[in-house]
């Protein structure tokens, strides 16, 4: 007897991956007959009984559903200063620019940060983890 097969969401698992969780066993049917012979030959064949000896296990098949949910975005630091940054205060502004850099403003940071959440005025030219530092 040939197993069924079914999935289950699982909450615990990444989005987009699965497995199988329980491995699928075919079944055992047991049929037993009635035959009859004339002359050796078998002219009728009866059902007597049709028993499941073993019953099939059903494969399962965990689908993932969980997803990370997003980072909250960073507090704004006291003082107008950008929270993604440390150890000096950029500015907030619609765009920052390095001090005595190519940039065009508005706004300017003239010393050396910390990148500590994501450099979202790219600061950080040389990928070091240290805004403007040359």
């Amino acid at each position: 007897m040939p197993f069924e097969r079914t999935s289950v969401d699982d909450s615990t698992m990444a989005q987009g991956q699965s497995a199988v969780t329980t491995a699928g066993q075919n079944g055992e049917r047991t049929r037993t007959y009635r035959v009859t012979l004339t002359d050796g030959n078998e002219t009728k064949r009866e059902l007597v009984s049709d028993t499941i000896t073993v019953p099939p296990v059903t494969e399962v098949t965990s689908v993932g559903t969980y997803v990370e949910p997003a980072a909250p975005p960073p507090a704004a630091a006291p003082g107008g200063c950008d929270p993604n940054y440390a150890d000096a205060c950029v500015p907030i502004a619609s765009d920052v620019d390095c001090a005595g850099g190519k940039g065009n403003g508005p706004a300017y940071f003239d010393g050396v940060a910390r990148v500590v959440g994501r450099d979202i005025y790219k600061l950080d030219g040389d990928g070091d983890g240290w805004a403007c530092n040359g």
